[in-house]
């Protein structure tokens, strides 16, 4: 998939599609941005008018609570005027192209378009066919990458473990249909992370693992060796055909982030989550909402984050800077 469609001439943020290819310097650009949208906890908002004048519409083929809604935040805090599409009560319902949906509400005056869609490669499709104004940001495509969440999870660690070369980072779950596995494993070998293990059943490792710059194992007690940050991931049913899982029960055992298993990772490893988590299958409770769990952290971050993508994008789109009011 050619994602050079993402960068204008000048090389900076025009979409964004893809983690994949991005260069370290424009990446960390995302989120020194972020850093400075971010509050600190407790302390209000902060609402800016960096997309004042601008319309963002939230595009959402698939559902979605935490993107959608943390994308809305995002562009309100940039001061925005936000649409959210009811895909279901659409035009589409009666035939509509997705195309033609991107070309009519082009013609209302539509600056960004967030696009979540079932499809790999349709946000790169909308890309393609937006008007030279318009930008569009991927809010999740299929199996194939969802770059805000990779982002907002580097984002994240970064705060707590800036030092990404010596890293021990481990990923647990259903990394062969997750977009988001992809697209954090993409943002952390930019930033120079070589130790990055999946684990799982062999049905959910990726076919490739080195062509990913993964290894990859079934046992997670090899997998989860000395690791500094321990990520789990949901089953995506809704990408598997049959029968995703066999067993509850057994998978919760082998690969569930319990602690149990985490006693083979590192005393002091971090855990995250990108959501929705199933309590009982892939994580505990006691897991989740443990002093060393990110996951709340991550939602909290998502919005800095595609605060700072939208005003980057919206400087470059309009020829305005994303740095002045």
């Amino acid at each position: 998939m050619n994602t050079d469609i993402q960068l204008d001439a000048h090389g900076q943020l025009r979409h964004l599609l893809t983690t994949e290819g991005l260069p370290k310097s424009l990446l960390e650009r995302i989120l020194d941005t972020a850093e400075s949208l971010v509050p600190e906890v407790g302390a209000p908002p902060k609402k800016v008018p960096l997309l004042r004048g601008k319309t963002v519409f939230n595009l959402f083929f698939e559902n979605s609570t935490r993107t959608r809604t943390t994308f809305e935040l995002a562009a309100k805090r940039l001061s925005a005027d936000v649409i959210n599409m009811d895909v279901a009560t659409s035009s589409r319902a009666k035939g509509e192209d997705d195309l033609d949906t991107l070309f009519t509400l082009q013609a209302m005056g539509a600056d960004i378009f967030v696009v979540r869609h079932p499809e790999n490669g349709a946000a790169a499709h909308f890309a393609a066919h937006a008007a030279p104004h318009v930008a569009i940001i991927n809010a999740g495509d299929g199996s194939h990458a969802h770059p805000t969440q990779g982002l907002l999870d580097v984002f994240t660690i970064r705060r707590h473990r800036p030092d990404f070369e010596n890293l021990k980072i481990a990923i647990v779950g259903d990394v062969a249909h997750s977009r988001v596995a992809h697209s954090t494993i993409h943002a952390l070998r930019t930033l120079g992370t070589t130790d990055i293990r999946v684990i799982g059943p062999e049905r959910f490792l990726p076919p490739a693992p080195g062509a990913l710059g993964v290894t990859a194992t079934t046992d997670i007690r090899a997998g989860l060796a000395d690791a500094d940050i321990v990520m789990g991931l949901r089953i995506q049913r809704e990408r598997i055909e049959g029968d995703a899982l066999a067993g509850v029960a057994d998978y919760h055992h082998d690969f569930g982030l319990t602690p149990a298993n985490l006693a083979h990772a590192s005393k002091t490893a971090l855990i995250m989550h990108p959501g929705p988590i199933n309590r009982g299958v892939e994580i505990t409770a006691e897991v989740a909402y443990s002093d060393q769990s990110l996951i709340l952290e991550q939602v909290r971050n998502g919005i800095g984050i595609r605060m700072a993508v939208m005003a980057m994008i919206a400087g470059q789109t309009r020829g305005g800077s994303p740095d002045a009011p």
